[in-house]
């Protein structure tokens, strides 16, 4: 099987240490692809055995693994659907819990050309629920 690099994709996170990232897993009823907590062991890169922690904790799912598209509007609007958003008592919670969340978002150009597609409806949904979108360009 050959792969085939995608061109787009995002991530959807959650980052803050009030709560274990099980609170997150029974709030939206999905399984995460990343979950970890504030003080969490880190391997060391360097191989020099540190005793390295994460600083924060994060809970987060991806589009990458069920989306194929090289456009942005197909992954965010899977995990719009997935994450069941808006929600509305998502901003209190982000707020009691001083968490942040955001769609970060991959974007691959190498040719220049390419514009990123985030649809007004989700950056509106993103901004009036505390959230932020984030694109990473690639060149």
């Amino acid at each position: 099987m050959t792969y085939e690099h995608q061109m787009a994709h995002v991530s959807f996170s959650i980052y803050q240490d009030a709560k274990p990232p099980e609170f997150w897993t029974n709030y939206f009823h999905i399984p995460p692809d990343t979950a970890v907590s504030k003080g969490d062991p880190i391997p060391d890169p360097t191989g020099q055995n540190r005793a390295l922690a994460r600083r924060t904790g994060v809970w987060g799912i991806h589009s990458k693994p069920h989306i194929r598209s090289d456009l942005l509007e197909p992954h965010l609007r899977y995990l719009v659907e997935r994450l069941a958003l808006p929600r509305s008592d998502l901003p209190e919670l982000l707020r009691r819990t001083n968490a942040h969340m955001r769609f970060f978002c991959y974007w691959y150009n190498e040719s220049g050309d390419r514009v990123p597609d985030v649809p007004g409806d989700i950056r509106t949904l993103m901004e009036a629920m505390g959230g932020t979108i984030e694109i990473d360009e690639y060149r």
